[in-house]
């Protein structure tokens, strides 16, 4: 089979959603910001769907939430998304832009970038010494295409970058400019095109690593992402992008309601230290109990139950699952899980809880 014949794993969202996006271009009535595909109200309505607009949702947040980074990137004002991992902050920031760019593929990962020419620009050797610094020899960086193209970039982990590297984005965020030195005349000065402007995301673990500047914090807006906070929302979360997910992997599998609702309930009472009656529960301290981790979850179940169980998810498989996600080998989270098991989960009532609590005494009881 040749590559050319096997399907992308992941397609950034500008293509998984392209009928839905140029469908809102088409219908979309509202004043654009200049260099813009959509109009702020489009933005919105792509993210968190439309009736009005037949538009499907994607992410789950309070409006107000979503309507302040969009209109933060109307000015020249970068948007920085903070929170906890796995609240889906890299999500929100592809789909906004894909909406407003159409491209969300300008990304940098700030711990995997050292130094200012990776930033901005390099240049290809073999030109360089055939003639010299000219702009056919410069290699331009995700920064540089954004800035020259109009477009949004997307800063992943911006905290884990290097302070040098923050000052050169500060620059870039004050002046909207990068100068070339090593090239005369115009090409000297690269000016950024309306459309330009910054994404930004940081997890709350990674304070301290590199802290920002209040200089660059200045020339941003915050938006803390926090994790879903109704259960039958998370819930419809990860019942969708399951779904997607065993779609793109060629599982003919539907996720279980029963048993999402019983994966998504154990995250949501351990990330929050409290069951949905309000009882105090332990917080696991080596695992982020995140929405994005109950939908690989689901996902694994949905593979497995595909290849080993009939294309059937099977409750008897779903506590296998979990300590893979939740116990990353840490013995104290183990003994957490344990008190959890035995003060929350064996006393509830219902197929998928009391299977999971028998194969976990049989099995992982510490």
């Amino acid at each position: 089979m040749s590559d050319s014949s096997k399907q992308v794993q992941r397609l950034p969202a500008e293509q998984f959603f392209a009928d839905e996006l140029a469908q809102l271009r088409d219908k979309d009535p509202w004043p654009r910001p200049p260099g813009w595909q959509l109009s702020p109200r489009g933005v919105e309505a792509f993210v968190l769907g439309s009736e009005e607009m037949g538009t499907t949702p994607k992410f789950v947040a309070p409006p107000e939430i979503v309507t302040r980074v969009i209109i933060s990137l109307a000015t020249q004002r970068g948007a920085m998304l903070v929170g906890e991992p796995g609240t889906a902050k890299s999500w929100l920031s592809e789909l906004i832009c894909a909406a407003i760019c159409d491209n969300s593929t300008l990304v940098i990962q700030g711990g995997a970038i050292e130094t200012v020419q990776q930033l901005l620009y390099s240049w290809n050797q073999s030109i360089l010494e055939n003639k010299g610094p000219c702009p056919e020899a410069l290699i331009p960086g995700p920064i540089y295409r954004g800035m020259a193209q109009g477009m949004l970039v997307r800063y992943e982990e911006i905290a884990r970058s290097s302070p040098a590297l923050q000052d050169a984005l500060l620059s870039i965020m004050s002046e909207r400019a990068i100068t070339v030195p090593e090239l005369s005349g115009d090409a000297s000065i690269l000016y950024a095109r309306d459309g330009f402007n910054l994404v930004a995301t940081s997890n709350t673990t990674d304070v301290g690593v590199n802290e920002m500047s209040s200089a660059l914090k200045r020339r941003m807006n915050f938006e803390t992402i926090k994790p879903i906070s109704a259960v039958d929302d998370e819930i419809a979360v990860v019942m969708r992008e399951a779904a997607r997910l065993l779609r793109s992997s060629g599982v003919e599998v539907e996720p279980d309601p029963d048993i999402v609702r019983v994966l998504v309930t154990i995250f949501h009472e351990l990330r929050n230290g409290q069951s949905l009656e309000g009882r105090s529960t332990d917080r696991l301290a080596s695992a982020a109990m995140s929405t994005a981790e109950a939908v690989s979850v689901a996902h694994a179940m949905g593979v497995y139950a595909y290849y080993y169980r009939d294309g059937t998810m099977n409750a008897e498989d779903f506590t296998d699952f979990l300590v893979g996600a939740a116990i990353k080998n840490n013995t104290a989270d183990l003994r957490r899980m344990n008190h959890y098991f035995e003060t929350e989960v064996g006393s509830r009532k219902g197929h998928v809880w009391e299977t999971a609590y028998r194969r976990w005494r049989a099995s992982f009881r510490y």
